[in-house]
């Protein structure tokens, strides 16, 4: 196996595009080894390793400030990761196991020529609607998580107190 790659061909290992992998090394995201002579990036194998955990924390919601804390401040491991994306993938294959029963039990009254009622309907609506909602339910946590974090982080340096409310 290829032990240094120039940026194309990383991209074209990766999937991602070149636009992609200069603007994250731009941002201090991800970052090339080394350099060929003629100034083009290098990357080596331990970095495929740092790609992956950057991909699958923006793929499991991560902004891509979020995600280089993570990743720079050691915060989780690549074995964590791993194990988010599984926790992630398995909770979305139940989501679309779910949808998929209400499908078919719609399909069924269907071909029996049986008119579906209003419940039928909306189990229907409900079990598509979660698959869209969670997510942004989840990121809107996150968010709120994260705002406590850098308002605690703020007030510790500014030496001021937190607000009456949450000492209570």
């Amino acid at each position: 196996m290829k032990t240094n790659w120039k940026i194309g061909d990383l991209a074209k290992l990766t999937g991602l595009t070149v636009r992609a992998l200069r603007f994250y090394d731009q941002i201090g995201l991800f970052s090339p080894s080394g350099q060929t002579e003629s100034g083009h990036r290098l990357y080596n194998e331990s970095e495929l390793s740092r790609l992956h955990q950057i991909i699958s924390l923006k793929e499991l919601g991560l902004s891509l400030e979020e995600i280089k804390s993570v990743v720079t401040g050691g915060q989780i491991s690549p074995l964590e990761i791993v194990d988010l994306q599984i926790n992630q993938i398995q909770e979305q294959i139940k989501q679309q196991q779910k949808l998929l029963e209400q499908l078919r039990h719609v399909s069924k009254l269907m071909q029996g020529k049986r008119e579906l009622t209003v419940e039928d309907f909306t189990s229907l609506l409900r079990a598509m609607k979660q698959g869209f909602e969670k997510p942004v339910i989840e990121r809107q946590t996150s968010w709120e998580r994260h705002l406590d974090l850098l308002g605690d982080f703020l007030a510790e340096e500014s030496g001021m107190p937190k607000p009456k409310e949450e000492k209570q």
